[in-house]
């Protein structure tokens, strides 16, 4: 591939800012904010619906529609008890390896701004023999913000305060990034630019870039956004598995490399047209690709999407992730970049009339 690609500094920056908000599912206003601000340069109309998801549109009296959805929400805790000694306890918001959250930091996100807060236990000089042996729960683990007792702690936190791991983002070598939320503000990312850079190559389409709610708790937002929108297409962006790290069995999670490119999935949730239309952009402008297949219905938005209203032709394009719903999601930012571009090119190529019809 010859590439001449590269991030824009106000790009870039914004992706740096989404990763450092937080937005637990239901918990999203923060990080949309954001996306709002950013949108609000490049889009012909952006508003926010009653569910929280952020619906941009360039060109939007055309009469073929096109949807890019990522997700806004990230997993994590939610306050539900505070203990006399004032430790807090939690239930989880998405799904959690409890193992991910022994020894990290943590910001509980309060009316009156974050509370750091810690999750441990007891050290490993005082665990006997079975209990080192233990899987430990997510509701065994407490928080500890230093608190004296119950009383100090509940004038700092609130029942229903969402809970975070510490945000962070650090690049790091060929390209990589690490931090929370990858999952999916990678994708979400690649909406917003990709529609962005869709408008400078000029559009048939009205091309929407929404960043959805409530991913994590059920795929809620793209439910309600597709509805409102009702795309002819409707494309979802998220993270896969990259599996080309140890103890991953490629012969069910398939070769997925981080700077391998975006993956394009195959499968009954994705419509054949828009996988078509979709690799032919990718060919015809030189984007690397790679190839993933679900054979169901997937856990992202693109499972929402086409069951929309009277069905929608709907299609995934996947970004590399490495040690998913940890506080370490490693992605390259080649991929994101070239993502964003293979999905510029694709609603660039779409015209009225169109047809995705499965014949």
């Amino acid at each position: 591939m010859t590439d001449n690609r590269h991030m824009e500094p106000s790009a870039k920056k914004f992706f740096q800012a989404i990763l450092e908000t937080p937005s637990p599912s239901g918990y999203e206003e923060p990080v949309q904010r954001l996306v709002r601000d950013y949108a609000e340069k490049f889009a012909d109309d952006v508003r926010t619906d009653l569910h929280g998801n952020v619906i941009a549109c360039v060109n939007p009296d055309a009469e073929l529609r096109v949807m890019f959805a990522g997700h806004a929400d990230q997993i994590g805790l939610l306050v539900t008890y505070i203990s006399e000694e004032g430790f807090i306890y939690t239930n989880t918001i998405g799904g959690w390896d409890p193992q991910q959250l022994i020894g990290q930091r943590m910001t509980i996100h309060t009316d009156n701004g974050p509370i750091p807060a810690v999750i441990a236990r007891k050290a490993i000089h005082l665990l006997d023999e079975s209990e080192r042996k233990q899987v430990v729960k997510s509701k065994e683990l407490w928080l500890d913000i230093g608190a004296k007792n119950q009383a100090e702690a509940a004038e700092a936190v609130q029942i229903g305060d969402p809970v975070t791991l510490e945000l962070g983002y650090q690049e790091m070598r060929n390209g990589f990034a690490n931090s929370p939320g990858m999952d999916d503000k990678t994708g979400l990312w690649v909406c917003f630019e990709a529609v962005r850079r869709a408008k400078k190559l000029g559009l048939n389409v009205a091309a929407y870039a929404v960043a959805t709610v409530q991913e994590e708790i059920g795929l809620r937002g793209a439910r309600t956004a597709a509805h409102s929108v009702d795309p002819h297409v409707g494309v979802a962006v998220d993270v896969t598995h990259a599996t080309d790290c140890p103890t991953i069995d490629k012969t069910q999670e398939g070769d997925i490399k981080l700077g391998g490119g975006p993956v394009i999935y195959r499968g009954p949730n994705m419509n054949h047209a828009v996988v078509k239309r979709l690799k032919q952009a990718a060919e015809k402008n030189e984007i690397d690709v790679q190839w993933g297949a679900e054979g169901r219905g997937t856990g992202t938005d693109a499972n929402a999407i086409q069951l929309s209203r009277g069905g929608v032709a709907a299609g995934l394009v996947s970004i590399p992730n490495r040690y998913m719903h940890s506080a370490v999601e490693m992605i390259s930012l080649e991929d994101i970049d070239h993502a964003a571009d293979l999905l510029a090119y694709f609603a660039a190529s779409l015209s009225v009339g169109d047809d995705f019809t499965p014949l």
